[in-house]
C-alpha cells in the first residue's frame, strides 16, 4: 500500500492541496483505485461510506477531465441525495483549487436559475442528483454527449431509492467512449446491472467494511419510552457530537425540542425542512456548534460527516439495513465510534433476532454511560492522520465534553414518493 498520494501518480498540485489540510497518507480505497483510475481505467470499487471514495474518484476526474462549451460539461457525477450532492460538490472544489476546473451541483429543492446560469456558462464538471439533472436535460439547458468521465456514487442507495431507471436513461446519454468510476457499498443485483452494461472490463477493488475502519462499540440499552429523552441527553452530553435517529418527522421536530429544553444543542434534518434548512443544519452540525443531528432516515445515507461520535437510535430501525446505515454514521475515516438503541420491552424479541442476523452482541443492558464511556475512550488512539475539527464553543445550554477524555482523545470537536423527492 503506497504510503503518499505523489507515489500513487497524483499531481503535484493536488498532493499539496490535500497535504495543506492535513491529509497526507491515502487511505486504502485511495490507494487501490487511484493508480488504475489516473491511468483511465474504468473502476468498480466496492468500500463503506466514510471510507474516502470522493477524493478517491475525484482526483482522476479533476486530472483527467477536459474544458467544457456551454451547457456540455465534461465530467459528471450522480449521488442519491440534495446533501450529498453539495458535499462532493465541496470536496471537488477544494481538490481543484482556485484556477481548476468548474464544478457546479444540481439538485432539487432550490430554483432552477443560478443552476441554468452557471450552465449556461460552461461548468467542467455536474455533480447532479439524477431528478434534477433529468429535468434540465429535458428543459435542453444541459447536453451530456460530450461527458468523458461519468461517476456513480452510492449506487446501492440510488437503487435502493428506486433512481437507476433515471440513472439508466442519463448514462445512456453520455459518450460511448467515455471512462466510468462506480463506487457502493455492495455490487450485487440492481447494481450489478449497471457495473456490466455501463462499464468496459472495470478493474474491480472491493474493500471489506473491517478492513477500512475500526468497529463501532454496539450497545443496547433497555428504557421504556417516558425515559428515552433523559437518556439520549445524558449520552449525548457525554459522546458528541452525535446523530440520533426517529422514525418519523415529527417525532424529530418534538425530540430536538425536548433535548434543546435539557441543555442539548440540536439541528434537525428531514423531508419537511427546506434544501437551506437542511443544509443549514448539516454545517452547524459539521463545524460542531450543535451537540446532536436529530434526523429521520433521510440522513442514514448520503450524508459525509467525518468524526460523529456517537449514533442513537431513538427509534427502532425499520429493518437490518437501516440499522447498518444508520450505524455507518460513526466510525467512520479510521475512527472508533459507539452506536446506542434504545430498546422498549415490547422490541425485545425483534432486537435478538437483529442481533444474530448482523453478528452483533446479543443481549439488551440497563443503561450504563459509565462503563460505556470509559470502553469507547480506551478503545480511540490518539489521531494521526490530520483529520481534525477545530475547536468550537457550543451555543448557550451546551456543555462542552471534558477535555481530555472525549473531546481531545477523540480529536473531535417511506416511500417511494419521498426518495424521489430526495434525489431531485
Amino acid at each position: 500500500m503506497s504510503s503518499s498520494f505523489s507515489d500513487l501518480g497524483v499531481s503535484p498540485d493536488i498532493a499539496d492541496r490535500l497535504d495543506r489540510r492535513g491529509i497526507a497518507a491515502p487511505f486504502p480505497i485511495q490507494s487501490a483505485t487511484l493508480p488504475d483510475a489516473l491511468a483511465g481505467r474504468d473502476v468498480c470499487g466496492r468500500a463503506p461510506t466514510g471510507s474516502g471514495k470522493t477524493i478517491a474518484f475525484g482526483i482522476p476526474l479533476l486530472t483527467r477531465v477536459g474544458r467544457a462549451q456551454p451547457r456540455r460539461p465534461k465530467g459528471l457525477v450522480l449521488v442519491p441525495t440534495r446533501e450529498l450532492a453539495s458535499q462532493v460538490r465541496d470536496e471537488l472544489v477544494a481538490l481543484a483549487g482556485k484556477k481548476g476546473e468548474s464544478v457546479i451541483a444540481v439538485y432539487g429543492g432550490v430554483g432552477f436559475g443560478a443552476q441554468i446560469q452557471a450552465l449556461r456558462r460552461g461548468v467542467d464538471v455536474v455533480v447532479a442528483c439524477p431528478g434534477r439533472l433529468a429535468d434540465l436535460v429535458q428543459r435542453r439547458e444541459v447536453n451530456l454527449s460530450d461527458v468523458e468521465i461519468a461517476v456513480i456514487d452510492e449506487a446501492d442507495r440510488m437503487a435502493d431509492m428506486g433512481f437507476l431507471p433515471e440513472v439508466r436513461r442519463l448514462l445512456d446519454q453520455v459518450r460511448d467512449d467515455r471512462q466510468t468510476m462506480l463506487f457502493s457499498a455492495t455490487l450485487d443485483g440492481d447494481v450489478e446491472v449497471l457495473v456490466n452494461r455501463y462499464q468496459r472490463n472495470p478493474v474491480r477493488h472491493e474493500l471489506a467494511a473491517e478492513a477500512d475502519a475500526p468497529p463501532s462499540r454496539h450497545v443496547f440499552f433497555a428504557v421504556e419510552r417516558p425515559d428515552r429523552v433523559t437518556l439520549t441527553a445524558s449520552i449525548v452530553r457525554s459522546e458528541w457530537p452525535a446523530m440520533v435517529f426517529c422514525r418519523t418527522k415529527h417525532g424529530a421536530d418534538r425530540l430536538a425540542r425536548q433535548l434543546g429544553k435539557a441543555g442539548v444543542t440540536t439541528a434537525t434534518i428531514h423531508g419537511n425542512r427546506s434544501q437551506g434548512q437542511r443544509q443549514r443544519a448539516l454545517a452547524d452540525f459539521a463545524k460542531g456548534k450543535v451537540q446532536a443531528l436529530v434526523a429521520t432516515d433521510v440522513a442514514a445515507r448520503g450524508i459525509h460527516v467525518d468524526q460523529v461520535a456517537c449514533v442513537v437510535h431513538f427509534d427502532p430501525p425499520g429493518d437490518d439495513k437501516a440499522y447498518v446505515h444508520r450505524s455507518g454514521r460513526t466510525g467512520r475515516a479510521g475512527e472508533v465510534g459507539v452506536v446506542v438503541s434504545l430498546v422498549a420491552h415490547e422490541q425485545s424479541a425483534e432486537t435478538s433476532g437483529m442481533q444474530r442476523r448482523l453478528d452483533l452482541p446479543v443481549g439488551v443492558l440497563a443503561p450504563d454511560l459509565v462503563a460505556l464511556t470509559d470502553d469507547v475512550h480506551a478503545a480511540r488512539p490518539v489521531p494521526t492522520n490530520g483529520h481534525q475539527r477545530p475547536s468550537t464553543t457550543p451555543k448557550r445550554g451546551a456543555r462542552r465534553r471534558p477535555r481530555g477524555r472525549t473531546r481531545s482523545r477523540s480529536n473531535r470537536s417511506s416511500d417511494a414518493r419521498r426518495n424521489r423527492t430526495a434525489g431531485r
